[in-house]
């Protein structure tokens, strides 16, 4: 195990989490990807209470995931829009969707499908290498200290 205490130290799934890992938060996420911008249709479409939607906002903007921009004034109306940090949290959430698919749909299907534009066809996410495009699976990874590493 100690040749592994590396992993313990300032991990970034740890430090994702804390910024990702609440429910609320994934779903105000997965519905600034399919479009959802104003507060009112967040509301609306998550039945999310208004004082912890205006919290999850407030500190996506904070972390850069989201920016809050102005669409209308007198009085001033916001919007919410991914930022590029935002947009890169994409393959995460369908992954977990993914997941959800394979092991928590009902006998009839996934509720939702993603469709691929450019080839049409249901899009069947997984993890690939971005050298050798090999499928990445727990067998054929290593976790190794990297080089923000720090001994603890």
């Amino acid at each position: 195990m100690d040749e592994l205490r590396h992993r313990f130290t300032a991990e970034s799934v740890a430090r994702a989490l804390d910024v990702l890992g609440e429910r609320w938060t994934l779903l105000i996420l997965r519905e600034s990807f399919f479009g959802v911008r104003r507060y009112a249709q967040f509301a609306r479409n998550l039945g999310i209470p208004r004082p912890t939607l205006s919290a999850r906002l407030k500190q996506l903007v904070e972390l850069g995931v989201l920016d809050r921009v102005v669409y209308a004034t007198e009085p001033d109306r916001h919007e919410y829009r991914l930022t590029a940090a935002g947009k890169d949290i994409f393959p995460a959430l369908v992954i977990l969707m993914r997941w959800g698919d394979d092991h928590l749909a009902t006998p009839s299907g996934p509720p939702l499908v993603l469709r691929h534009q450019p080839c049409g066809e249901p899009v069947a996410p997984q993890l690939v290498c971005g050298h050798c495009s090999e499928e990445i699976t727990t067998a054929n990874v290593t976790p190794e200290p990297g080089p923000g590493y720090r001994e603890g």
